[in-house]
Formats: structure tokens, sequence, C-alpha cells
């Protein structure tokens, strides 16, 4: 078995490594770079691999671990009847934001990923191992061809909400292994090596914050980030206010499939339908979509009087909900996102909104991905021939921490 990484050997995101075995190739995510709005043609990113674009037979087929854009974000342009591989909740979170993001995507031959069941294709062996990260239905690979195993970690952590799969994962490890891809997001970041809060941990952050808060929280979150999700509505319950979501993060619950998770007809539930949502339904004409989730629904008017009872999920495209629905009355902003997205360029209007309205800013995070900690556990356990450092900006630091590093660059074809 050879390997290519395309991109990854040198940071975070765009993660693309295709394999080869007896002629036949499959691909481990096609995920777009961080820095991709630098570019003015996003396509071009698409790394060179023959099939993607044009048929080639030798290509069966490409694997996406998880619903993150660093991981499948180009795979919109691929071709459509190429087998994609991917968690059947996740295919279903991708095709629920189609209407509502330009990172939605559908795909039309589709092989589902299930936690541990084997899946063959040409001559390889993959199974997928169910793994602890902030995206949903998110999977580690292991794949053996021609007598040699590779196992991708993809990313994941130990602190989540499903920290019991990296519990499982290290105490029952994919054995015999020749190298190990492992991501390292968090090496050579302050206060990553002796861990991180837990989902459960931020439930009493929160409880404080709403607590403190007189007029409406508004928790800027992604919508995708299901066990934040999960960890503001139980603070919500303890602190007796209601959830308000948009059409959108509805949408993506619904699409988990998974009944145990807050859903938009849960009691302390309610759906507000910002006006880029509305507009998009009406030029889609999906107005069924909307009047689904009519029992819950609360509108712009009501805002104001039940602002000091709710706690309400944010994005910066609802500024002009908020401030038309005259809402912010000793409001609060609860920012629960990596803090580095608050120094980037494009968050400036943001920083100035709340800036003009004196709004107080509130950072409650936990990391998505393993701490240093938990990283020495995970390779430990795997105990591989050779680990690969690939998805970080720190590659040439996993010596520091790890044994059997070999670090490789991107584009060079390599043995296993």
């Amino acid at each position: 078995m050879k390997i290519c990484i395309h991109r990854g050997t040198q940071e975070i995101g765009g993660t693309c490594i295709e394999l080869e075995a007896e002629g036949k190739r499959i691909v481990l995510d096609v995920g777009l770079p961080l820095d991709a709005s630098e570019y003015s043609d996003e396509q071009s990113l698409l790394p060179k691999v023959s099939g993607f674009k044009e048929p080639d037979e030798s290509l069966l087929a490409v694997v996406i671990s998880h619903p993150h854009q660093d991981h499948y974000g180009l795979s919109k342009y691929l071709r459509d009847d190429l087998p994609i591989i991917i968690g059947e909740a996740a295919h279903n979170i991708l095709k629920a934001s189609l209407y509502f993001s330009p990172s939605g995507v559908s795909f039309e031959n589709i092989i589902h990923l299930r936690d541990r069941e084997l899946i063959n294709i040409g001559p390889f062996e993959i199974t997928p191992y169910l793994v602890d990260h902030s995206a949903y239905d998110a999977y580690a690979i292991l794949v053996s061809a021609g007598g040699k195993k590779l196992f991708y970690s993809g990313d994941f952590r130990g602190h989540g909400r499903k920290s019991r799969l990296f519990d499982k994962l290290i105490a029952n490890p994919p054995r015999d292994m020749d190298v190990l891809l492992m991501e390292g997001t968090n090496i050579g970041r302050s206060n990553s090596g002796n861990g991180f809060k837990s989902e459960e941990d931020l439930v009493q952050d929160f409880i404080d914050e709403f607590n403190t808060t007189n007029g409406l929280c508004i928790v800027w979150s992604s919508s995708q980030n299901i066990d934040r999700l999960v960890t503001i509505f139980k603070a919500c319950r303890k602190t007796k206010r209601q959830f308000i979501i948009d059409l959108y993060t509805a949408e993506i619950l619904r699409a988990t499939g998974n009944d145990k998770l807050p859903q938009w007809d849960w009691e302390g539930v309610r759906v507000f339908l910002p006006k880029p949502q509305k507009y998009r339904i009406m030029k889609e004409g999906l107005f069924d979509l909307a009047k689904g989730y009519k029992k819950s629904r609360i509108y712009p008017e009501n805002l104001a009087k039940e602002a000091s009872k709710s706690v309400m999920l944010f994005r910066p495209s609802m500024i002009g909900d908020l401030e038309n629905a005259k809402c912010l009355q000793d409001a609060k902003i609860v920012y629960s996102l990596w803090e580095g997205y608050l120094k980037m360029d494009q968050q400036r209007p943001f920083l100035n909104w709340i800036e003009k309205l004196n709004l107080p800013l509130v950072q409650i995070h936990t990391s998505g991905h393993a701490a240093i900690d938990d990283l020495k556990k995970f390779a430990n356990s795997i105990n591989p021939k050779k680990l690969v450092p690939i998805h970080s900006f720190n590659t040439d630091r996993y010596s520091e921490f790890f044994d059997r590093v070999e670090n490789k660059k991107d584009g060079v074809w390599w043995d296993v």
C-alpha cells in the first residue's frame, strides 16, 4: 500500500490523503483549506487526483471522515457518480445545510459508515471507528490492503459528550498497525497539555451567565456543534429559560435522526426565522418547510417581551433582526467558538457592533480536538510502527511527545 498526503502535513484543514494498492485507489477526505478565502477560485484548490473530475476506474471511492468543511469542503467539485463513503447522519446534516449555507452538499452514490462495520471495496478493507468530536457522526478510519494496516485518526477528542467512545477505543484499539496518521490540532497551542473543560463543565458556566443576565442571552455557536447545543439546552432548563434556535439549526437537529437530542417540538424550544432564511425560503419556494415549524415559531414582535426568559442561538447575519426587534436591552453575548476566529478581519464588523451597543461579551468554549495528554494515550494505545503527523501547524514538534515519528511532505508518495 502506498500513500500520498496531498494536503495536511504542514497545516490544519484541507486534509486529503490518497491510498493505492494493486493499481486501485481510495481517498480519505477532500477538505477545504482554512485559508481558502484568500483564493479567488476555490475549485482550483482541489488536489490533482485522477478520477476526481473525470472518469477513472482505478479510483474506487472517497471516504469523508466527518462533516466539517476542512474535511469535506471540496467534495462539491467531485464528479457526481464517484462513490462517497460517509456516515448516514453526517450526510443528512450536509443535505440539510443545502438551502441555508454555501457549505451544504448532497451526494448521489453513497456507502454509509457504521461503527466497526467492515466495508470491502476493491483490495481495501475499511473499518470505521465512531469517535468523540465536535462534529456529529465522526469517524477514525482503519484501512487494510496488501498485508498492511493504516489507521487515520480523523479529528477526535476525549472530553466531549461522547468521551466514552475515546475510552472504548483506547481500551480496545485496532492491533498491529503499520502507520498511524494522527491529527495534532492542539500541539503548539497554549493550555493544551493538561486537558480541557468537558461539555458538562460548560453547562455550569452557561448557567452562571444566564443567571446573571437580566435580558436576552445571545449565544454565538455553531449550529452543527451538536454537543454544544445540548450543553446550552441543559443550561436553559436549569435556569428556566427557553432556547430559541433558527430554522437552519432546527433542520440540522432533525437531520441527525436522533430523538434524544433537543428538537424543535420539545418543551422549552422555540424556532425563529431570521430574514436571510426567510428570503431563502421565498426564493426556493420552501413554504411547507417553514409551515412545518409553525407550532414552535417565535416572531420578531415577541422577542422583546420574552427576552428576559430566553437564550437565543446567534450568528452575525442576525444582527439586523435583533436590532429591528428591539430586544437588546440588558442583553449579553456569549461567544462559544474558537477564540481565534474573533481575531480575523471578517469579524471586525461584529466587534464594532457590540462596541457601539455596549453589549458585554463573554467567552465559553472548549476544544473540539484532543489535548496533548489524550493524543499521547491515543498514540500509545494504537502503538504503530510509525506515526505520521497530519492536521497540525506544528508537525515538526510531534517527536517531543510521541515515539517513532516520521514526518512526510505534501504531494510525495511513500510506502506503508
